[in-house]
């Protein structure tokens, strides 16, 4: 059914006009409300009753699917995060979070303020089903009934405290112990003009992860150690990326943390299944320099790679030389390809980008440089540090630092034979 016979069928129930009601419906399907649950809103705005006249049926988390239009669930609530959006052109509060029963977890977003407090076990009653980054999440709204019951034990975590190694995207209403170890102000064109925000790396105890203060707070500086209550997750070059926003608490910790100068350490297997880490480190062997390695062209424009002086987005352009190598890295445990900028391509090439267009104007022949380059780090065993984002073309890591590895062959072959007998 098409949405202009949804707002037909909706109008002719409500003795309402039928443009408005369909305004109405454009509005709420274009912020992804299910349609059942915008034509139950619309409902009740227009002073209708339910389709169906009952409550949608009850439903464990675990079988919530997007085939749903609502749902009644009972849960406990897990976290419970606050921000402001823009829809429809308006400012908007809404709370979100995640909700648990024995079965399984979902996460929620409420477009009313229901008084949620982590810990909370509520029910409910009509809470619309949206589909978001593939999975079901929870929309309570103008329709949705929330009453308060007696407490649920659940097998999650109640309340938000996380180390930043367990953030995934889409986490809201995390409450985090950090030091800051990199920061720095810009100056953006925001939705509502320049805004100052500050940006930079967050470390504590497990990990590092990038962040961005849309409030650009005077106590977020570096070497300050924070208690972060209420901050959320979003990806950010295939890395997740904390969010502080302005409902944000920002206070200072009464202690250091042990925060590492080093790179987390991981196998390459363990890394690529995260799906995506900022700042890990794996040591292997270079096996092979893939194709569009050393001496390449890059589009003046947007700085992609060129071929033949084409750039995809910009047709012909004047091509600007640089260097890259793109290694395949492999410790037995799987491979990643390890992404060189011009910097650290220089240094195992021996030479800048001058010294790569002179070895190919006396060869006749760009190949040259990558040839060099593979002559000098294919079969050696190297420390690769850098950014890992995971995608359907495979496993990249932006490299920060690419070093010989001085670890022990046996050591290392010691510690695989280990878990492979756990």
């Amino acid at each position: 059914m098409s949405l202009d016979d949804h707002a037909e069928d909706l109008a002719s129930d409500l003795g309402v006009d039928k443009e408005e009601v369909k305004a109405d419906l454009e509005n709420l399907v274009e912020y992804s409300v299910p349609v059942d649950e915008a034509k139950q809103s619309l409902r009740r705005k227009y002073g209708g009753a339910s389709s169906g006249g009952s409550e949608p049926s009850r439903v464990d988390v675990a079988d919530i699917s997007t085939d749903d239009g609502s749902v009644t669930v009972t849960g406990t609530v897990l976290t419970v995060g606050k921000r402001s959006i823009r829809y429809q052109g308006n400012e908007q509060v809404i709370h979100e979070g995640e909700i648990a029963d024995e079965t399984g977890k979902i996460s929620y977003t409420a477009w009313e303020d229901f008084g949620l407090s982590p810990g909370d076990t509520i029910t409910a009653g009509n809470a619309g089903v949206r589909e978001w980054d593939g999975e079901p999440e929870l929309n309570l709204g103008e329709s949705t009934n929330v009453a308060f019951e007696e407490s649920m034990e659940v097998p999650y975590p109640v309340g938000g405290d996380a180390e930043l190694a367990d953030l995934e995207p889409g986490d809201r209403g995390v409450n985090l112990e950090v030091e800051v170890v990199e920061v720095e102000q810009k100056t953006i064109d925001g939705r509502d003009g320049e805004t100052d925000i500050l940006s930079g790396v967050l470390a504590d105890e497990s990990a590092r992860l990038p962040f961005t203060d849309w409030e650009a707070r005077p106590e977020i500086t570096e070497g300050a150690t924070l208690r972060l209550e209420d901050v959320y997750v979003r990806e950010f070059r295939g890395v997740p990326s904390v969010n502080l926003s302005e409902f944000t608490e920002v206070s200072a910790l009464d202690r250091d943390l042990d925060v590492s100068d080093t790179g987390t350490r991981m196998t390459v297997r363990d890394a690529v299944e995260t799906g995506g880490a900022y700042d890990v480190e794996v040591v292997g062997n270079v096996v092979a320099v893939r194709d569009g390695s050393g001496l390449i062209e890059r589009c003046p424009e947007c700085g992609r790679v060129i071929q033949n002086g084409q750039c995809r987005s910009h047709g012909d352009v004047d091509g600007q030389d640089d260097l890259r190598v793109k290694a395949i890295i492999d410790d037995g445990t799987g491979t990643v390809t390890a992404v060189l900028d011009d910097e650290r391509t220089a240094e195992v090439y021996g030479g800048d980008v001058e010294d790569a267009k002179a070895q190919a104007r006396d060869a006749m022949d760009k190949e040259v440089v990558a040839d060099t380059i593979r002559e000098r780090i294919v079969g050696r065993e190297y420390r690769v540090r850098g950014n890992l984002s995971v995608d359907d073309y495979g496993a990249n890591l932006e490299v920060t630092e690419f070093a010989r590895s001085a670890d022990s062959p046996a050591d290392r072959a010691n510690n695989l034979l280990s878990e492979v007998a756990e």
